[in-house]
């Protein structure tokens, strides 16, 4: 930003100065070549109303003296001819004398007595009729060199050149300070913002200088950021609070209504283990919530993980229970590589999707774990599937199909797409070819090597965490 405020007034100082200059500078060329045409016109008629008499008079040879002196003292260059346009002297010593002009057409024209003044690039000429009354006796052409005149009309150019470069030069210090003053605010208001964005404020922006409206922008966002913080860790501490103080009570129930057992009618028993899988289901519905609330809490940075690796090392874990359930992991597709991931958030996706996939996958099934192009992980089942209603609606928090006969809570795949969008990535769910789902994880691919620790080692990340 302060490059461009920089540039702004950079650009409305040239605009101003070109304004300015360049209306001068014309009018100053245009005044001088004006008074250099006077000038030679008003010598070529003096000069000529002298030759006019010498050749009156028949002193011919007095013609070269006239004109030489003249062209000494001022450079110019002086030619006289008779009235039938012979050449009678030339200052001009390559020049010859006896020739004659009379079909150049300012010659021909001052012999008919019409006065000529021409403004060239390089020269000013005026050609003037020695006459007396109605009788001519010759021309005169008085040629000046615009030489001089273009020097002063490019001296004046100089100095209007250096004055607007030293203008320029001051405008850019004095911008530079103002703009620096103003985003200096800015600069800071957006240093504590990436703070912010990471889950701490070490360094609030300055309110001390600047704009009065930029002071005013800082002290809200400081005193914004302040209450933020006392409420994210509010609610991080209640979180903490609540895991353990909701464990304990859950669990003391569940043990309680376990000793009723004996006490209870048999008839009673269907009741009791009721109450016991409710209690179970309260306790896990708990541990996502807490879960849930952890992984909102915590702003990290995505780092390059391997997700080959942990495709392979999950598939380890999952390969017993699965097989116990006669249902059979797959790996398939080419390697991935390296992408941007939350640390372990990889772990827990693969986890919960494995852990639901294997929870509808019948007996004598595969569930497959397909790597496609792209930074792409297909988690695909043979299980009832999903339909395009239930799809919209999976990710919801406590949200559960139809029908569903198993114990869920509903929170593990609104963890998978949180920890997938931290994670830079998307997540969606597809029909597959007959019956079953296919979870689609597109991550984001990167070209560079694991992020490490201080002694070199792959940085770890949190265990994994799965919630139905």
């Amino acid at each position: 930003m302060t490059r461009r405020l920089l540039l702004s007034y950079l650009a409305l100082a040239i605009l101003v100065l070109a304004g300015l200059e360049l209306p001068l500078g014309w009018i100053y060329a245009r005044a001088e070549i004006s008074r250099a045409s006077q000038g030679v016109e008003r010598d070529a008629s003096m000069l000529a109303e002298v030759t006019e008499e010498n050749i009156e008079e028949g002193n011919l040879d007095a013609l070269p003296d006239v004109v030489g002196d003249y062209a000494t003292r001022t450079g110019g260059r002086v030619v006289v001819t008779d009235r039938q346009g012979i050449v009678l002297a030339d200052s001009d010593p390559s020049g010859r004398t006896g020739i004659s002009l009379a079909v150049e057409p300012d010659i021909a024209r001052a012999l008919r007595n019409q006065p000529t003044v021409a403004t060239g690039d390089e020269a000013l000429s005026a050609t003037m009729p020695g006459s007396s009354g109605t009788t001519i006796r010759g021309a005169l052409r008085l040629t000046y060199p615009m030489a001089e005149v273009n020097a002063r009309v490019h001296r004046l150019w100089g100095a209007l050149a250096l004055a607007g470069a030293c203008i320029l030069a001051a405008v850019a210090l004095a911008a530079f300070t103002l703009a620096r003053w103003i985003t200096r605010p800015l600069r800071t208001l957006e240093a504590a913002t990436a703070q912010l964005a990471e889950g701490r404020l070490t360094e609030p922006p300055d309110t001390t200088t600047g704009p009065p409206e930029l002071r005013s922008l800082a002290a809200s966002f400081t005193h914004t950021a302040t209450r933020l913080q006392q409420l994210l860790k509010a609610q991080q501490a209640f979180a903490s609070e609540a895991s353990h103080q909701l464990k304990t009570p859950l669990t003391a129930l569940r043990l309680r209504l376990e000793n009723f057992e004996p006490y209870l009618a048999p008839r009673a028993h269907g009741s009791l283990e009721e109450a016991i899988g409710e209690v179970e289901r309260l306790s896990r519905m708990v541990q996502g919530l807490l879960a849930l609330a952890r992984l909102e809490n915590s702003a990290t940075t995505p780092e390059p993980v391997v997700l080959d690796t942990v495709i392979a090392d999950r598939v380890a874990v999952w390969e017993s229970l699965a097989a116990e359930q006669y249902v059979t992991l797959a790996v398939t597709g080419t390697r991935t590589g390296r992408v941007w991931a939350l640390p372990g958030a990889l772990e827990q996706v693969i986890d919960n999707l494995v852990a639901n996939a294997l929870r509808v996958s019948p007996p004598g099934t595969t569930v497959t774990l397909h790597r496609a192009p792209g930074a792409e992980l297909h988690i695909i089942d043979q299980g009832p599937g999903m339909t395009e209603a239930d799809r919209a609606r999976a990710f919801d928090r406590f949200w559960r199909a139809a029908g569903s006969h198993h114990d869920g809570t509903g929170l593990g795949l609104p963890i998978v797409r949180h920890l997938v969008q931290a994670s830079g990535g998307d997540i969606t769910l597809h029909s597959t070819p007959g019956t079953g789902l296919d979870a689609a994880v597109r991550l984001r691919p990167v070209a560079h090597g694991l992020s490490r620790d201080s002694s070199g080692h792959p940085r770890p990340g949190p265990a994994s965490v799965t919630v139905s």
